[in-house]
């Protein structure tokens, strides 16, 4: 009796045994598939809906892509794409690679030229649609995906920006990434600013004499002084063009200079009629900070946020 309860023990177990042994067998990856590459496979096929309203379906991540904005090519890069795109803009020049890249030309380009480089996707920019609406239809007639990039006003529209184009290309989790840091970092900056003891008042200029172009209100840059709780002298809307006596007469405590065009500019700005009187000029309060860095929306406009702050108020960043 003692005999057939201990064999009848054993057919159980050895079942047990087998069973656990077939979901085992059934869990593993039959294709040989890397856990990388099962993430990109999960992730297609993708449907989008860009910036004028065609949505793009895309069944794999595309491994040839023509970027046709700066800012979607540092994008692009950050995601770890660099060798995936395979034309760029003009006037492409971040990161350092890029500037190896086959150019497609600039707000006017070469259509021919980029349905010779048979991209598996476009990405275009909504900016661009005022000089390249008619060649961007040719591309789409060639059967070649355009994916229109919004054209982001702030740094919310931005982050959705990168993570878009992270589904769009297998790299949601990169983009993510990208903008986790990136908030970490605005959220650093902010909290640093806030320390102030005093609130600054600022002029920002992007051009030089005799036409000085500023932004105001509903722009990057005032979004980025409204962050930091520094005072914009200018109240305009948008971009607009100031005198310098209107300058002068406003008094900023720093004035930030946004162009290169001028070599030695910040000597310029001091020489400029009646600056003597201004109290950024007095100070030696004339920064210069790189435009790019805020005119492309991108995973740099973090840093952007960080050379403004770092301008306006350097005594809390010397901590």
């Amino acid at each position: 009796m003692k005999k057939l309860w201990q064999l009848g023990l054993m057919a159980i177990l050895s079942v047990m045994l087998l069973t656990a042994c077939g979901t085992a067998t059934e869990d593993k990856p039959k294709t040989g598939s890397t856990p990388q590459e099962d993430v990109v496979k999960a992730e297609f096929p993708v449907t989008l809906t860009d910036a004028v309203g065609n949505d793009i379906t895309l069944e794999s991540a595309p491994k040839t892509i023509v970027s046709m904005m700066p800012s979607n090519t540092e994008i692009l890069f950050e995601l770890g794409l660099g060798t995936e795109v395979v034309g760029v803009n003009d006037y492409d020049d971040y990161p350092a690679e890029v500037l190896d890249k086959e150019k497609i030309g600039g707000m006017e380009f070469n259509v021919e030229k980029i349905v010779s480089m048979n991209p598996e996707i476009v990405f275009a920019h909504e900016s661009g649609l005022g000089t390249g609406k008619e060649g961007l239809q040719q591309l789409r007639d060639a059967g070649i995906p355009v994916f229109v990039v919004k054209d982001a006003t702030n740094f919310e529209e931005t982050y959705e920006t990168i993570e878009q184009i992270g589904k769009a290309t297998g790299k949601s989790a990169e983009a993510k990434k990208i903008v986790s840091t990136m908030k970490e970092k605005v959220e650093n900056i902010i909290a640093k600013t806030a320390k102030a003891a005093k609130k600054k008042t600022v002029f920002v200029e992007t051009s030089d004499v005799p036409e000085i172009y500023t932004p105001g209100k509903n722009t990057f840059v005032q979004e980025i002084l409204d962050m930091i709780g520094a005072e914009n002298i200018v109240s305009e809307e948008g971009w607009v063009m100031i005198d310098s006596e209107k300058i002068v007469s406003d008094n900023p405590d720093i004035i930030v200079v946004m162009h290169d065009f001028n070599p030695d500019i910040i000597e310029s700005v001091k020489k400029r009629s009646g600056f003597d009187a201004v109290t950024a000029v007095k100070e030696n309060a004339i920064v210069q900070v790189d435009a790019n860095l805020t005119s492309r929306t991108g995973p740099r406009l973090a840093e952007g946020l960080e050379g403004i702050a770092k301008a306006v108020y350097p005594e809390v960043f010397s901590e």
